[in-house]
C-alpha cells in the first residue's frame, strides 16, 4: 500500500487544496473519492483508505476549502469564500474526480460523503452523477429550507457588524449545540461524536477538529443544502445509479435515522433501482470511528465490490 500527497489549485483562484491518495502498489480496480466532513480533514479517513487500498482500491481525497492544510492561514478555518464559496467547494470536488480518472481512465469510479461532505456530495449528484459507479452517503440528514434560509439570515446579519470571518458563538449552538443533549449527563461535549472513547480523546485532542466554524462556513453550507431542498433537485440522478444511506443509528445529525430515512424515501420515490439504506444500532456520528469500525468497513467494500 502506497500513500502520497499533493496540492492542486482551488475554484477560487487563491487556494491550494491538500489531497491524499492511497493506492495498492499494483492493480487498481476501483476508485473511491472522499468527501470529509465539517471540521474535520481527509487524513482522519486514513484506517478505512488503507483498509480499502490493501484490497486494490485507490482512494482519494481533499482538504475542502476551509479545512485542514487547504488554508492560507488560521483564520481561514471554516471560511469558504464571501459570494461563491459552496460553489468553489462543488467545483474542487469535481476538479479532483476528473484529474483521478484521467490517471485511472476506465477504472470504476464512486464517491463517499461523510456528514457535511454527505450533503456535497448529494448536491454534487444533482449535477454530475453520469459515470459513477455508485455513492455512499454517510451521516446525513434532512434540513428543511426554512431552518437553512433562517440560519442564513443570522449569519448575514452578524457579518454586517463582524465580517464573514467572525466565528459566532450563537450560530455554531443553534448549528450543533443540541447534539449532545442525547448523551448528558457526560463529562464531554463530543459524546456525539462516537461511543468509542479512544476515538473521541483522539478528536477533541485535534486543533483541526476543534475550531469554530466562521459565519461564512455557516452560510455558505447552509446555502448548498438549500440546493436539495428544492423540488427537482434530484430530476438530473440517473435512477440507475447505485446508492447507499448509512448511518449510526445513534446519530443525532440524521435524527437517530429519522432525517436518514426520510431522504432515503426521496430517492426511492425519484424511481432508483438500486438504492439501500443501513443504520448501525448503537453507533453514533462517526461510524468509521466507531467500536464496530470493522464490520462497516466490510459491508461498504462488499457493497462496492459488487458493483465494480
Amino acid at each position: 500500500m502506497l500513500k502520497k500527497e499533493f496540492y492542486f489549485p482551488s475554484s477560487d483562484g487563491q487556494t491550494q487544496i491538500h489531497v491524499i491518495q492511497w493506492f495498492p502498489e499494483a492493480g487498481v480496480k476501483a476508485v473511491l473519492q472522499i468527501s470529509h466532513g465539517m471540521v474535520e480533514y481527509i487524513d482522519r479517513y486514513d484506517e478505512f483508505a488503507r483498509y480499502l487500498a490493501e484490497r486494490g482500491f485507490c482512494v482519494v481525497g481533499h482538504d475542502h476549502l476551509g479545512h485542514g492544510k487547504s488554508v492560507q492561514s488560521q483564520e481561514y478555518l471554516g471560511y469558504f469564500h464571501e459570494e461563491k464559496g459552496n460553489q468553489y467547494v462543488i467545483s474542487d470536488i469535481h476538479r479532483l474526480r476528473k484529474m483521478t480518472e484521467k490517471e485511472y481512465p476506465g477504472v470504476p469510479y464512486f464517491m463517499m460523503g461523510h456528514s457535511m461532505g454527505s450533503f456535497l456530495l448529494r448536491q454534487y449528484l444533482t449535477m454530475r452523477a453520469e459515470g459513477l459507479a455508485g455513492a455512499i452517503v454517510m451521516g446525513t440528514g434532512d434540513m428543511p429550507y426554512a431552518l437553512l434560509k433562517a440560519g442564513q439570515a443570522v449569519c448575514k446579519s452578524i457579518s454586517l457588524t463582524k465580517g464573514w470571518h467572525h466565528r459566532s458563538h450563537l450560530v455554531n449552538q443553534l448549528g450543533m449545540g443540541g447534539y449532545n443533549r442525547q448523551f448528558e449527563p457526560s463529562d464531554s461535549t463530543k459524546d456525539w461524536i462516537t461511543s468509542d472513547d479512544s476515538k473521541r480523546k483522539e478528536y477533541e485532542a485535534d486543533p483541526l477538529c476543534n475550531f469554530v466554524f466562521t459565519v461564512n462556513g455557516y452560510y455558505q453550507m447552509f446555502e448548498g443544502m438549500k440546493v436539495l431542498t428544492r423540488r427537482h433537485a434530484m430530476d438530473k440522478i440517473p435512477v440507475e445509479l447505485p446508492v447507499i444511506f448509512v448511518s449510526g443509528a445513534e446519530d443525532p445529525v440524521g435524527s437517530n435515522g429519522v432525517g436518514v430515512t426520510r431522504v432515503f424515501r426521496k430517492y426511492e420515490a425519484h424511481g432508483m433501482t438500486d438504492v439501500e439504506m443501513k443504520l448501525y444500532a448503537g453507533d453514533r456520528h462517526e461510524i468509521l470511528n466507531e467500536t464496530d469500525r470493522e464490520e462497516v468497513y466490510e459491508d461498504l467494500y462488499r457493497w462496492m465490490e459488487k458493483r465494480i
